[in-house]
């Protein structure tokens, strides 16, 4: 019966050392695959906001005379966004608040590889003061919060 132990035991060292070298390759085949799921053009690259700018308008899909402030003369005043990379098509939104309060919400799509695109807003009197547009992802997340005023 001793015989016996010591060959049971010299077998678990074996084992062990071939469990070990078996979840090592489990180890390096995992790894693998992270590096491989990180690689550019992959749907695990994440939405990035690559440029935000308040301003009078936009033409061609760029932002004519960005500011700070803005004139309720002007009419109006819009929010633009450029997203690079968009691994998939998405919904973001421009939330609009004046003085705090949500005053608008507009939903806009972007699509691969990259996006841009606005939201506007009509200016009347009332509109004087502090606001500033929070540009979300449809899980709340925020990638800017722009702040401006509109003034006489």
């Amino acid at each position: 019966m001793v015989k016996r132990r010591k060959k049971f035991l010299l077998l678990i060292p074996a084992g062990l050392a071939m469990l070990m070298v078996v979840s090592n390759g489990f180890a390096q085949v995992a790894e693998q695959v992270v590096a491989q799921a990180a690689e550019p053009g992959e749907p695990s690259q994440k939405l990035k906001l690559s440029h935000a700018a308040m301003c009078e308008r936009v033409d061609n899909l760029t932002p004519t005379r960005p500011g700070m402030v803005f004139s309720v003369a002007n009419g109006q005043v819009c929010c633009f966004s450029s997203f690079d990379p968009v691994p998939q098509p998405t919904l973001i939104y421009h939330r609009w608040f004046h003085r705090d309060e949500l005053s608008t919400q507009t939903r806009l799509r972007v699509y691969p590889p990259k996006w841009s695109t606005y939201s506007v807003i009509q200016l009347r009197e009332t509109d004087k003061g502090p606001w500033r547009v929070e540009i979300t992802d449809q899980n709340g997340r925020v990638f800017n919060v722009l702040r401006f005023s509109i003034a006489d």
